[in-house]
């Protein structure tokens, strides 16, 4: 079997970002495929997403791990951390070694060292001059994401952006706005059902949501659709 190449893996992570946008539009699975694909092309072990709410709120979207979504959380109740000053300056922040902050995001660096992270890249959600949210890319190891890495990391998040807010954006504003709040609606109710999922088949989080994404994705359905029947106890996972 021929081995695949890296610009290949690259092509493939895009195809399917835009393949999303073929279909009836997901915007969860977009946000799921950008945080694993990420993983899966550059130097980190985790990736979670904030996606900023209509009122410029940061919520937890996409995560990669429970690990990585712990940190994501924490940095939003604590209102500091790298994804966060990396949504609000619309710029890449860079933490190679994380146990040498010195007392700059102290509620960060002690959620990400209790997790084993030890650096984070934090990509902007950007179209033009407006910033929609921030990814975070953590490592295992000390040190910063090498230039090519960081370059596709930024191209991917660009292109899930650009992807987000296409023609609705063009069109009508609000219509961007009511698609996060269903995102965002859609998430509540999918953490609902990854709990019950976990309680009834005594499985972590993390093989709850594997069971019920895979069963949206083999049934042709959204993550919402299967989360609900989920909670009305029309679906067993």
């Amino acid at each position: 079997m021929a081995t695949i190449t890296r610009p290949e893996q690259v092509s493939a992570a895009f195809l399917r970002l835009t393949e999303t946008l073929i279909t009836e539009y997901d915007v969860l699975e977009l946000l799921h495929i950008l945080v694993e694909e990420s993983v899966r092309l550059l130097d980190a072990a985790q990736a979670g997403l904030l996606l900023a709410d209509p009122y410029g709120e940061l919520q937890l979207l996409a995560s990669t791990s429970e690990e990585s979504q712990l940190v994501e959380v924490l940095q939003l109740q604590a209102g500091e951390g790298p994804c966060i000053d990396s949504y609000k300056t619309g710029s890449v922040v860079t933490i190679d070694d994380i146990t040498a902050l010195g007392g700059r995001w102290p509620a960060f660096q002690k959620a990400a060292l209790d997790q084993h992270f030890l650096s984070v890249h934090a990509v902007p959600l950007r179209i033009h001059n407006r910033t929609i949210g921030a990814m975070g890319l953590f490592g295992v190891s000390r040190g910063a994401l090498s230039p090519e890495d960081a370059a596709i990391g930024q191209a991917l998040a660009d292109v899930a952006t650009i992807s987000l807010i296409q023609e609705r954006t063009l069109r009508e504003s609000q219509i961007v706005n009511d698609q996060l709040q269903r995102a965002l609606n859609s998430r509540i109710t999918i953490e609902q059902a990854k709990g019950v999922i976990s309680h009834t088949s005594s499985v972590d989080m993390s093989e709850a949501f594997a069971r019920l994404r895979g069963y949206a994705r083999s049934h042709r359905q959204s993550l919402h659709d299967t989360a609900a029947q989920v909670l009305n106890r029309t679906l067993n996972l």
